[in-house]
């Protein structure tokens, strides 16, 4: 900061204690029976001061995230659900490359489970193509995702708002939804 504030001080303070109070938490990595790669895409629409959104991505193989990115997107969006797409498209470059290094270790694993929270995405992804005048827009670039469902390496699956870890990667969350969401990402519980 070259000239910080008294709200930069406030919010400096806060972060440190957080870190203070919570220096005991740690990432515990777990499999199930089977490894397979599970992501958690999620966006937050236009929230940056220059109207780009925001994507917020995990990965695990069962529990605990082995790769976690939140970001600003590179591009506007028009819609929530565009963002959505966009956070889809640049996350499931990712997720691909994790399954497919796993592979290449010699594991043999299913598609990849691409979580969203975001019903229009999901519907948009698996069509390849815009639904209506509404979503016309949306480039084509954003449905390589289709292909790689149709090549059976990745689906796409529903989680709700509340369940969607890489929520906490979006926005600033507070309170008890913001633990719950930590404590999935780290896959770690204080008592």
């Amino acid at each position: 900061m070259l000239c910080a504030t008294v709200q930069d001080n406030i919010k400096l303070t806060r972060a440190l204690k957080y870190l203070r109070s919570t220096a005991d938490l740690g990432l515990t990595l777990e499999v199930n029976d089977t490894i397979s790669v599970l992501g958690y895409v999620d966006a937050s629409y236009g929230v940056h001061i220059d109207g780009k959104s925001h994507t917020g991505a995990a990965i695990s193989l069962g529990k605990g995230a082995v790769y976690a990115k939140s970001a600003k997107q590179k591009v506007v969006s028009k819609s929530s659900t565009e963002a959505e797409l966009i956070g889809l498209s640049d996350s499931a470059s990712q997720i691909i490359w994790t399954r497919d290094f796993l592979i290449g270790q010699g594991y043999k694993l299913d598609a990849a489970t691409i979580f969203q929270d975001n019903m229009s995405t999901m519907a948009l992804a698996k069509n390849g193509q815009w639904n209506s005048e509404r979503s016309r827009h949306i480039n084509i670039r954003y449905f390589f995702v289709k292909d790689r469902v149709d090549q059976g390496e990745v689906r796409n699956e529903y989680k709700p708002t509340g369940e969607m870890i890489a929520d906490v990667l979006t926005k600033p969350l507070q309170g008890s939804l913001f633990a719950r969401l930590r404590d999935l990402l780290l896959n770690c519980y204080v008592a």
